[in-house]
């Protein structure tokens, strides 16, 4: 199932660049994480909706039902026991998804 959540956020964040701009996937690991980041040059999450962006039914986009940021924290935080969030975000700059996962 985490290979799905890497995946829906890739998804997220090509139809946030739309035709033209980068995505990058960084992993870091220290002797207690794993850290995995996710980000775009796409046009951004207000921070008023960092949390939003989570919950079941929320979405920006004209087709789908706004459940994959709810199921990828779901499978992130209760079949992992780690931890996904917005690292960052600036409107019309892109988005920083972060997860951190235990060794």
């Amino acid at each position: 199932m985490f290979e799905w959540v890497i995946e829906n956020l890739c998804k997220n964040a090509v139809d946030a660049i739309g035709t033209n701009g980068t995505i990058r996937i960084t992993i870091e690991s220290d002797e207690n994480n794993v850290g995995i980041e996710i980000s775009d040059t796409g046009k951004g999450i207000s921070k008023s909706n960092f949390k939003n962006v989570f919950r079941p039914g929320y979405t920006t986009k004209n087709r789908g039902w706004g459940l994959g940021l709810s199921l990828a924290k779901r499978i992130v935080e209760e079949y992992h026991g780690g931890k996904i969030f917005v690292k960052s975000s600036e409107i019309g700059k892109g988005t920083t998804f972060r997860i951190i996962l235990k060794k």
